[in-house]
């Protein structure tokens, strides 16, 4: 296992490719809620698309300590873990976002899967330690 303070490349590529992640965020009592989600890597920024309301977005604007593992779906003992902080909750460009991580997904233009009057934000993570086990 390897621990970082900054993204390397094989960290990135697991953003990159299909990979889901895993997110953990802290319930109002302090128990754990986890969430399966598609993931992003802008560069500087972990980006997870969520719709406002959802469990996880509530959780994040109040505490915004956040746990995150991506398992590579080609090789399982290729695995990233990263502790952070969500550091915004952006609506600006989140439409257009979740449309481009359905094309990764599911290979498909719109994302699917929207409600009625469902308002799309961005969560931007910052990555504070990333430990990587590969093999």
């Amino acid at each position: 296992m390897q621990i970082y303070r900054e993204m390397t490349e094989s960290t990135v590529n697991l953003f990159k490719g299909r990979n889901i992640a895993f997110v953990a965020s802290l319930m109002n009592d302090g128990s754990p809620q986890i969430t399966p989600v598609w993931i992003d890597y802008d560069g500087q920024f972990l980006l997870i698309n969520t719709a406002e309301g959802r469990t996880k977005q509530k959780n994040f604007a109040r505490d915004p300590r956040i746990a995150i593992s991506v398992m590579d779906q080609s090789n399982p003992y290729n695995v990233v873990t990263i502790r952070g902080k969500v550091v915004e909750q952006a609506t600006n460009g989140a439409d257009e976002h979740v449309d481009r991580m359905a094309k990764k997904y599911l290979g498909v233009d719109k994302y699917p899967f929207r409600a009625p009057n469902e308002k799309r934000i961005i969560l931007k993570i910052k990555p504070e330690k990333i430990y990587h086990i590969s093999n």
